[in-house]
């Protein structure tokens, strides 16, 4: 393993200093420093992470590698600065076996490109009736500790509550995509004045509220964690915010997309309207919601960003809205929209977005050597960030298989520069290393 010499990086926006890598592992911190036949990487200007990591990414291999396979959702991950991703379990066949869970970790080993870590279903086959094989997939090689049915909802609270009983007997979490099926049959976008207009069938807040409500009792019932996947309403914060007043073992993450567009642009946006790109699960809400998950996530009712990474082929996506399919790309572009939304915003420092982009979700989600700060004696997954540039979203550059980003020519803050997994550099000038 080559080692290397950082310079002049700007750890969490501070002063600049060297970092020495070897062995996989952070081994000084300071200026000045010195290895004898090291690598040499020049980060001057370049903000210093530890690598990024993402509860909720569809990798969709196996069954949809049309859209993305680990290989080239890895990759993206790679490119976005993160060293650790969760894949998500509405594959197919579903992860809802040790069998699969295996398999997609496997594949991420033979990848490389940054670690992966399978979620595993909830129930059988996500059909919300009787529970998947949480304890087989928990001892599998895996080492599975996120649970959940993202794409639908667990709504059945008999379900639910079995669930959360059950994953405490290996610090496991419930992650839940909270949405009530019966108030959202035939949704198509956020329920309001533009959804009036355009003629579409509206997507309720409380939809989401009521199953946040729900399983936070629950999970204070019963003593067990919860997360709530991609928190998008002004509501659920409210919620969030009661529920860890009384000090209940509740996480949630909200999505960069959630973070920055509004449901104005299904009715105007660059293209015209009805532009499928727009169309996600759960939906764009409105500005008053955008400001409200924003603060949320400063002030750490919302603990963490999750990407939601969703990719499709061209063909599921440019189609009339309704029958297009749901959900956007996310991991090459989630750090630039943070900065965006958050550090230009003065909501969060450099320091914060470590937190929320990488201490937080890997203690959520149970990841050993990842999350860490970027000091001696830490493993070298490092993100360095360069704060100074804009440029224009291109999907076509891309290492995703697929296209369907809200952000094409758009410009953004920030860039990826280089991405280190335990000591080995993944990404370097900009490029897959």
């Amino acid at each position: 393993m080559t080692d290397f010499i950082v310079r002049n990086a700007r750890i969490l926006g501070g002063e600049p200093a060297d970092i020495a890598i070897s062995g996989g592992l952070i081994a000084e911190v300071g200026r000045g420093l010195t290895a004898g036949g090291a690598s040499e990487f020049d980060a001057d200007g370049l903000v210093a992470l530890p690598g990024l990591v993402d509860l909720h990414t569809h990798l969709r291999e196996p069954g949809r590698e049309d859209a993305e396979t680990v290989a080239s959702g890895t990759r993206a991950a790679a490119l976005g600065g993160f060293t650790a991703v969760h894949a998500m379990a509405n594959t197919s066949p579903v992860a809802d076996t040790a069998g699969v869970v295996e398999q997609v970790w496997r594949l991420g080993q033979e990848a490389g490109h940054c670690e992966v870590r399978p979620v595993g279903a909830v129930t059988a086959g996500l059909n919300g009736e009787r529970l998947a094989e949480l304890g087989a997939m928990a001892d599998s090689a895996a080492g599975v500790r996120v649970f959940s049915d993202d794409g639908k909802c667990v709504s059945d609270a008999v379900v639910m509550r079995r669930a959360l009983e059950y994953v405490k007997a290996f610090d496991g979490v419930i992650a839940q995509h909270a949405q009530e099926p019966r108030l959202t049959e035939g949704a198509q976008m956020n329920e309001g004045a533009v959804s009036g207009r355009l003629g579409l069938v509206g997507w309720p807040a409380v939809a989401e509220e009521a199953i946040i409500a729900r399983d936070c009792l629950l999970a204070a019932h019963v003593g067990s964690r919860l997360h709530i996947c991609h928190v998008s309403t002004a509501g659920s914060v409210e919620i969030l915010r009661w529920a860890k007043s009384k000090g209940w073992n509740i996480t949630a993450e909200v999505t960069p997309h959630h973070l920055l567009l509004t449901d104005d642009l299904v009715e105007d946006s660059p293209v015209g309207s009805y532009n499928p790109i727009y169309k996600v699960n759960p939906p764009l809400r409105t500005r008053e919601d955008v400001e409200a998950l924003r603060a949320a996530l400063a002030d750490g009712t919302i603990d963490c960003v999750a990407t939601d990474h969703a990719p499709h082929p061209v063909e599921d996506k440019e189609t009339e809205w309704g029958a297009a399919a749901m959900g956007m790309i996310g991991l090459e572009t989630a750090l630039a929209v943070v900065h965006e939304a958050m550090v230009e915003t003065g909501l969060l420092d450099w320091a914060g977005v470590a937190d929320r982009m990488s201490y937080r979700p890997a203690r959520i989600g149970r990841v050993r050597g990842q999350g860490l700060p970027p000091t001696a004696g830490s493993p070298a997954n490092l993100t360095f960030y360069d704060p100074s540039v804009r440029d224009e979203v291109d999907p076509g550059g891309f290492a995703s298989k697929s296209r369907n980003t809200p952000y094409e020519g758009r410009t953004l803050p920030g860039r990826v520069v280089a991405t280190f997994l335990r000591g080995r550099p993944t990404v370097l000038e900009g490029k897959l290393a």
